[in-house]
């Protein structure tokens, strides 16, 4: 903790307050994105691969829009403002997307369209405006790694809470989501007042120049692009498995029971990591310990994929080395792109040019991963599909699908991800020249 508490420009108090909001935002996050496929495909009764395919579409039309609400925001210019506009969309969107009707059919997927896209455009808008505000409040590079570290402490103890809950709240999968969406918009509440009334203005805001440029203006600079597609890669090889881990603990693991245990053990591990990748990037530079831990989440993946029925022990040491290697993931990369923009202001003043807000660089960076969940929703459900797995299969009725199952979630991912650190390494100069 004293990683992310050392003294600097910006008082604690404020860091924290500015923190709080990124709670219910990773609370929201976890059941839209973890278990909204397995709701709707159970208890609505809609076939696996057409939630794939909606889930697909619709967040890839939400990925889409990310860029433009991105150059909006710079150009409105209130970032408190856009998110409170946002909130109430996403709270109400949330709500309504885990109390879906118990009919399926021509009903249960409007209702899944419907809901995810007032959800979407209201988690899009607060997010993108949130950690823009985050990119413009550090000063220094090692402030800026600070506040990007203290809102995904935030947001991981959102993640530990919205997955303890479900499980706590009842054993009827249906209703402990229903109840899930209720809790969370006085959750939501609390936090924004506690954000808006504690954080600090931003640092930097967007000129009036900035807010006049047209949106291809953020692909200038190359460092930019390289560390989109790193971001991009990446982003996949840890998409994919989110997707599928209930159904591998499920079906792979026969541990439906310890669902709960497992995500809060890979969470509050992320958690628990933070400040030593903190740490870590001060010392030796946020591009090595980034790359650090995406040779920790190769091995997680590679472990997994070894495991058999009843592997609990196993599996919850898997969830604890890739999801301190998520703390990384989380806040490294934002970290990283918060010194882009610094970079990139500093030498518009210098040469008299107008850059571009740091709206639309986070409205990109949006689209980059939500696109990524989108494929992964998009591809690894109908792949597991097509390998012969059905929900609820077991060796003896299905004995292809539960090896396609492992091979998507685990191997699948590893794969990708050493793609990600291979390009990583081969432009790590372009990103941080040195440790900061």
């Amino acid at each position: 903790m004293s990683a992310l508490m050392s003294a600097g420009a910006m008082p604690t108090r404020q860091m924290l307050a500015y923190g709080v909001l990124g709670f219910p935002l990773a609370f929201a996050a976890l059941p839209l994105y973890v278990h909204v496929p397995r709701l709707y495909a159970d208890s609505v009764g809609l076939p696996l691969a057409l939630v794939g395919a909606v889930l697909l579409l619709t967040r890839f039309a939400d990925a889409l829009i990310d860029p433009l609400l991105g150059q909006w925001s710079d150009r409105l210019g209130n970032r408190r403002r856009l998110i409170a506009l946002a909130l109430p969309l996403l709270g109400l969107g949330l709500a309504a997307l885990l109390a879906p009707p118990a009919s399926g059919g021509v009903s249960g997927l409007a209702w899944l369209v419907l809901s995810l896209t007032l959800t979407f455009i209201g988690f899009s808008l607060a997010t993108i405006n949130y950690h823009a505000w985050g990119a413009e409040l550090g000063e220094t590079p090692q402030e800026r790694v600070r506040v990007t570290a203290a809102r995904e402490m935030f947001a991981l103890a959102g993640v530990v809470v919205a997955a303890a809950l479900p499980s706590l709240l009842s054993r009827d999968v249906a209703t402990a989501m229903q109840q899930l969406g209720w809790i969370f918009i006085p959750v939501l509440a609390a936090a924004a007042l506690a954000t808006f009334a504690g954080a600090p203005l931003a640092a930097v805001a967007a000129t009036t120049t900035e807010r006049r440029l047209p949106l291809s203006a953020v692909f200038d600079d190359t460092r930019f692009r390289r560390l989109l597609v790193v971001l991009a890669a990446g982003g996949i090889a840890s998409a994919i498995p989110a997707t599928l881990v209930l159904f591998f603990i499920a079906d792979v693991l026969r541990l439906q029971e310890w669902q709960g245990l497992f995500l809060v053990i890979y969470f509050v591990c992320g958690g628990l990591a933070l400040p030593g990748w903190v740490a870590l990037a001060r010392r030796h530079g946020k591009v090595r310990a980034w790359m650090a831990s995406m040779v920790l989440a190769i091995g997680s993946f590679v472990w997994a994929f070894l495991l058999d029925a009843g592997d609990g022990l196993a599996f919850a040491l898997i969830c604890a080395a890739s999801g301190a290697a998520l703390g990384a993931e989380l806040a490294l990369p934002p970290a990283l792109l918060a010194d882009l923009l610094a970079d990139l202001r500093t030498a518009g003043r210098r040469a008299g040019r107008a850059v571009a807000g740091a709206g639309a660089y986070f409205g990109v960076w949006n689209f980059v991963t939500k696109f990524n969940l989108a494929l992964a929703a998009g591809i690894a459900l109908p792949l597991v599909a097509l390998g012969g797995y059905t929900v609820g299969a077991d060796a003896t009725a299905a004995p292809q699908g539960l090896p396609a199952l492992a091979t998507i979630y685990a191997l699948l991912p590893a794969a990708i991800k050493l793609v990600s650190l291979a390009l990583l390494w081969r432009w790590k100069e372009h990103f941080e020249g040195k440790p900061s």
